[in-house]
């Protein structure tokens, strides 16, 4: 970390797409967007030595326009009580070399305030990230960001009361960081014996556990478990994780392939808005991850559109065999948003262009 800003990433496709998802997020926090200091030390830490200047200007003016969401009906700006949230859903990479990377981010924002009577609003953007490899790292040369793909709130979810957002103020969560690293199989590699590695750990496997291959793929999912869950729990886990994927394969008509038999293509993805710790030891922890999930069908049917649903997850780990496994990954209370007063839902056939392997995010 440098001032707040995760840095030292693989000179790898994975490393550009954790950079420009750090940046992102790190760019749309409350301490960013109400700390003048802290968001000029953040911008020297993330830009290139060329476009610094730049980018604060940017980064200023961003602050200036999100004063009103964060404040939410409140007469004074509370910083403290302040929400701001990024998850990403999707990464794309438009373009890469030894050089230069630029990847498209598609990602749900929440922003509002946990004092008050007017509950956060989720939003959607996407947003382009353009990044060149400088001192050994992927550094931030240009961004920019318009309306994305907007996925309706689950239709089973109702909006929460302010004061439930107080557990991810800035004092109490934390952003999830992602690292760019692939270890054996395509999989997360070993995270440290610390906190941040548990937090790592608890973030990989609910975006894993969001992956459409958890269900398409019986291999694939069988793979991913042994690579995450702890040895007592692998079994038991194991035939779970194969009932909820048949459950949803058959609930949406999806074959082996992913796809349905008008042609639409199964889309789910889990995005980590933040992290918190409910208890930690260097042998077993237990972390708290507020989640967007969508899930859907991209397609000409839009009764299957993809939805977004807010939840609670709570990743119970042990420390094996010199890594974090989870032992379990629950979904608790939601905890929901309201949904923007002026984006309208895209059409099912739309979140095609997020969906597929080469669109997963980094790990963290």
């Amino acid at each position: 970390m440098l001032y707040g800003v995760p840095v030292g990433y693989p000179h790898t496709q994975a490393g550009a797409k954790a950079a420009a998802a750090n940046y992102t997020t790190v760019s749309g926090s409350t301490k960013f967007l109400t700390d003048k200091d802290m968001r000029h030390r953040a911008v020297s830490a993330m830009a290139t030595d060329g476009t610094a200047a730049g980018e604060i200007k940017k980064a200023d003016h961003a602050a200036g326009q999100a004063a009103d969401a964060l404040r939410g009906d409140n007469t004074k700006a509370r910083p403290k009580q302040a929400i701001a949230r990024t998850g990403v859903l999707s990464a794309h990479v438009l373009g890469f070399d030894a050089h230069d990377a630029m990847v498209r981010l598609w990602t749900t924002t929440v922003r509002g305030s946990a004092a008050g009577h007017e509950t956060p609003e989720a939003a959607f953007q996407s947003v382009t990230v353009t990044l060149a490899w400088e001192a050994n790292d992927w550094k931030l040369k240009d961004s920019s960001s318009t309306s994305g793909l907007v996925a309706p709130i689950d239709a089973r979810q109702a909006s929460n009361v302010t004061s439930d957002f107080a557990d991810y103020i800035p004092a109490t969560a934390e952003d999830p960081v992602m690292s760019g690293t692939v270890g054996e199989g395509g999989f997360p590699g070993n995270y440290e014996r610390s906190k941040n590695g548990a937090f790592a750990a608890a973030t990989s496997a609910t975006m894993l556990y969001g992956d459409p291959r958890f269900f398409t793929d019986t291999n694939w999912r069988h793979k991913m478990l042994a690579a995450t869950a702890a040895p007592s729990v692998l079994e038991s886990v194991t035939s779970d994780a194969d009932s909820t994927a048949r459950l949803v394969m058959d609930n949406r008509g999806v074959g082996a392939d992913g796809k349905t038999a008008d042609g639409g293509e199964l889309i789910t993805r889990t995005a980590a808005l933040g992290a918190r710790s409910v208890s930690y030891s260097d042998q077993a922890a237990s972390i708290e991850l507020w989640t967007a999930s969508v899930g859907g069908i991209a397609g000409k049917d839009e009764t299957q559109r993809p939805q977004i649903a807010f939840l609670r997850m709570t990743v119970d780990l042990t420390w094996a065999d010199g890594a974090w496994k989870t032992t379990a990954v629950t979904p608790s209370e939601p905890l929901v948003p309201s949904p923007s007063a002026t984006e309208e839902a895209a059409p099912a056939a739309s979140f095609a262009d997020v969906g597929g392997v080469s669109n997963a995010p980094a790990f963290a």
